[in-house]
Formats: C-alpha cells, sequence, structure tokens
C-alpha cells in the first residue's frame, strides 16, 4: 500500500476504536436489555490493525524495523 491509504487506514481504525471503546464503556442498561454487540472486543481488533498500519506507515517513511 501507499503512503495515502496507510494513513487513512491507521486513521480510520483509530477513530473507529475510539468510537468501540466508547460503547464498550458506557453503564449497562437492563431497561433496554442486553448489548447485542461486543464492542470491547472490537475496540482491541480496533487497535490491533492501527498497530499495524501504523508499523507498515513506518516503514514507508524509511525507519527499518526487524532484521
Amino acid at each position: 500500500m501507499d503512503l495515502v491509504p496507510t494513513l487513512w487506514a491507521a486513521l480510520s481504525l483509530t477513530a473507529a476504536g475510539v468510537f468501540c471503546g466508547w460503547r464498550g464503556a458506557r453503564p449497562p442498561n437492563p431497561i433496554r436489555g442486553p448489548r447485542l454487540i461486543p464492542w470491547r472486543a472490537l475496540m482491541v481488533v480496533c487497535a490491533t490493525g492501527a498497530l499495524v498500519f501504523t508499523v507498515h506507515l513506518v516503514n514507508l517513511l524509511g525507519v527499518t524495523t526487524g532484521r
């Protein structure tokens, strides 16, 4: 991937992770019933993807990671 799509993907995953973290941190509401979306698990998946894309972005900028 080029620089711009990698940057957009990293920023999008970061924004999605922040949104999922906000939704997962809300207190439970027993009147509305159980939550059917695993917000905290989605937050972890977004954070992992953002980390991968950030490392790829750093590699595109010329920093070598690994051997």
